[in-house]
């Protein structure tokens, strides 16, 4: 397959502070598709929040895609069908609900269109994060009984404070290796998915269905839960905006940042 294939971030990276793309970097990206490149939203959120946010910015024609749920979940935006999915067992997702809930931290999951808490939960946070994507929420009784599918992934929140979740990161860490995988997509999120399953693993997989060898693949992000893509891809690319972490890892830094058109900087170097 010609062209090259793109892997964006949408927090930070594709979308500006306000959660809107600029106009110069859509008409980049229109540009990009024309001349036969692939472009693939690559992010954290949940499924029915990417399809959202790809309906809204148009990545919905040929060569769209989307990794949602740090790469749990693939779907063709074009053709309107998930092509992967890889999710938690529920019983090891209630597990992690009993830690976050003896430590007070608010806990979510998600089935396939909404956001799931338990009664029990601080309704205060996920009416936050839904404002934040662009979802609804639903309240259950209990995790352990009212799980009706295994969830792709857990969400543990905390918009004060990072130290909670960084102890309960420890012991995430140290009690169920090998069973999930954890890290920080920003401050306030931890995330809890299933092993082995990061924007990383995620790209190889796309270039593989696609044909595109990967070294034809550049990967754009700002935060540590996009270092593992940065690190899988041809071209690793940091946003000015990004953690040192992921400047440390990337190939190339832009000189512009997610609110002055970073990603039509990328694609006028990279992508021509």
């Amino acid at each position: 397959m010609d062209g090259k294939i793109l892997f964006l971030d949408l927090d930070g990276t594709l979308l500006n502070d306000r959660k809107e793309i600029t106009p110069v970097n859509a008409a980049a990206l229109e540009g990009a598709l024309a001349r036969g490149h692939r472009v693939v939203i690559t992010t954290g959120r949940p499924l029915k929040s990417a399809i959202q946010q790809a309906e809204k910015l148009g990545l919905t024609g040929e060569g769209c895609y989307l990794i949602a749920y740090n790469g749990a979940v693939v779907y063709d935006t074009c053709r309107r069908e998930q092509i992967f999915c890889r999710a938690l067992p529920r019983e090891t997702v209630a597990e992690v609900f009993d830690e976050a809930n003896r430590r007070g931290i608010h806990v979510q999951t998600y089935d396939t269109w909404d956001v799931l808490v338990e009664a029990r939960n601080d309704n205060e946070s996920v009416r936050r994060y839904c404002g934040r994507i662009g979802m609804d929420f639903r309240v259950i009784g209990d995790v352990h009984r009212d799980l009706t599918e295994d969830p792709v992934k857990a969400l543990l929140i905390d918009f004060d404070h990072k130290e909670p979740l960084e102890e309960i990161y420890d012991w995430l860490r140290a009690r169920m290796a090998g069973r999930v995988d954890v890290f920080f997509s920003c401050e306030q999120y931890l995330e809890v998915v299933p092993v082995g399953m990061n924007k990383g693993t995620a790209v190889a997989d796309m270039c593989r269905r696609l044909g595109v060898d990967i070294a034809a693949s550049v990967a754009v992000g700002d935060a540590e839960n996009d270092i593992s893509m940065i690190e899988a891809s041809g071209t690793g690319v940091a946003m000015a905006n990004g953690i040192p972490e992921i400047k440390a890892a990337a190939d190339y830094v832009t000189a512009r940042d997610n609110n002055h058109d970073a990603i039509a900087e990328v694609i006028e170097r990279f992508l021509p």
